[in-house]
């Protein structure tokens, strides 16, 4: 039985305007997608093309393979799919170049609107130097005047970023669709949660559909966990350990950073002395530069920087992805745990862990629903704020979860600060005073001017009077509804 579909209403719109727009103009648009292993990229393109009901052809490329493989496979994709009108019009031998490939191609599309679909297109070009021409050309001369969309996927991010720059082939020539994880309201929706089990729920599965569909219906994080903890290869664990080893198949310096930080290590110091050898701290030459990589290229990790009217120092850094965060920080240990057949153990050392790293994992969402609900501007009590980050001095004491401010990297006003305390215990009064003290030395906080937020897991021991904006998880999730 399939799986079943959940989410992306709004993309799938969008593909249907494109679609409409092939179908209206009668000539074709090309879309590239791109967007993390396992966020569901081919499954919102077979979802699309179902429910289309168009002629199409989807081809998926394979890591490794030669260029004649590929397009091997491709012409055998073609012929058994429903876009040729006639499939014995695809030919019987496939070609032997790109060019030719996609002249076969062009010459068995229909006189009405169809789908052509490219999955792994970062794979197709490492394999070969002329396949950003061959694709351009084709497009030009052979496809951009036929009823044709053509979609095409690819889950490394900086190729597919560069597949539409400026100074390549295809540059102007595809909109671009990044694909995001689905939402908690999304998670919530689809799970049957309540806002503050959905809220876990996108923490644990990174909002990924791979692992939310072996989700049971209504089930809390740590009882789905407990569960998949007797079984070692859940996609708990098989999702962030495939998304590991398709980006860092190798042990190298790359890893070892990405792994210092997924342990917990958070300043450039720290990742350095955890991610270097026994000779030493990973000297600046080769961290920093591994640092950007992994930020900018990877997007596998996120930096954050102190956010006030002042420059601040030093930035922090985590793993962008909270489903591998996760790994990183419990379920890896607990899987080999789960492997030698010690589930109990490997439970024992997520519910060890698991206070701290969803205070952690927690914050980076709620300053996105804050920032979300700031631009809605219904009834959110600072409507100029634009931006939402947290602040922190070089001692880290204090450090305040939430600054909401008019920019980044350096505000020109500070419009609140606020404290995020996602635990069993409600907000009270000694977390206020620790608040205000702290947000005093904020540069930019204007005691009795600028104002203070709360977002609690578990509201506030009557002190609703003294903050001007009080949240609770109902409201994070509700920033993600229309």
């Amino acid at each position: 039985m399939p799986t079943p579909f959940v989410g992306r209403k709004a993309e799938l719109a969008l593909l249907r305007k494109r679609l409409d727009r092939v179908t209206t103009a009668g000539a074709g648009v090309a879309v590239a997608i791109r967007g993390r292993r396992q966020v569901g990229k081919s499954r919102l393109v077979q979802e699309f093309c179902d429910l289309a009901r168009r002629p199409y052809v989807f081809f998926s490329a394979t890591k490794g393979a030669s260029s004649l493989e590929a397009i091997t496979d491709l012409t055998a994709e073609l012929r058994e799919s429903s876009l040729p009108a006639d499939p014995e019009l695809v030919p019987t031998e496939a070609p032997t170049s790109w060019p030719d490939a996609f002249r076969a191609l062009a010459a068995v599309l229909p006189d009405s609107p169809s789908i052509v679909v490219l999955d792994e297109l970062p794979w197709l070009a490492e394999q070969d130097p002329v396949f950003d021409g061959a694709l351009q050309t084709a497009w030009d001369r052979l496809l951009a005047t036929r009823p044709v969309l053509l979609l095409l996927l690819g889950s490394d991010l900086h190729m597919m970023e560069r597949l539409t720059a400026y100074d390549r082939p295809f540059y102007g020539r595809a909109d671009s669709l990044v694909l995001g994880p689905l939402n908690p309201a999304e998670t919530g929706d689809a799970l049957g949660l309540n806002a503050a089990d959905a809220i876990d729920a996108h923490l644990v599965s990174g909002g990924l559909p791979g692992v939310l569909r072996a989700w049971p219906h209504a089930t809390p994080s740590l009882d789905f966990i407990k569960a998949e903890c007797a079984d070692p290869a859940s996609p708990l664990f098989g999702v962030p350990e495939a998304a590991l080893l398709a980006e860092f198949p190798a042990p190298d310096q790359a890893r070892r950073v990405l792994e210092a930080v997924g342990s917990g290590d958070r300043t450039y110091a720290n990742i350095a002395a955890t991610a270097g050898s026994r000779s030493g701290a990973l000297p600046s030459g080769i961290l920093s530069p591994l640092l950007r990589r992994l930020t900018d290229e990877k997007r596998v990790l996120a930096s954050d920087s102190p956010l006030s009217t002042a420059p601040g120092k030093p930035a922090l850094y985590r793993v962008a992805d909270s489903n591998l965060r996760l790994y990183l920080a419990a379920t890896r240990s607990a899987q080999e745990l789960s492997r030698r057949g010690r589930p109990e153990a490997a439970y024992r050392i997520v519910e060890r862990r698991w206070t701290t790293w969803r205070g952690r994992a927690v914050e980076p969402l709620i300053r996105e629903a804050l920032e979300l609900a700031a631009a809605a501007c219904e009834g959110f009590p600072r409507p100029d704020t634009e931006v939402v980050g947290g602040w922190w001095n070089r001692q880290f004491s204090p450090e305040i979860d939430l600054i909401g401010a008019d920019r980044a990297p350096v505000a020109g006003s500070v419009y609140f600060a606020g404290s995020v305390k996602w635990l069993a215990s409600p907000f009270d009064r000694h977390d206020l005073a620790t608040l205000a003290q702290g947000a005093a030395q904020v540069p930019g906080f204007t005691p009795g001017v600028t104002g203070l937020a709360v977002v609690s897991l578990s509201g506030t021991t009557a002190l609703e009077d003294e903050i001007e904006l009080l949240w609770g998880p109902e409201d994070v999730v509700s920033a993600w509804r229309p």
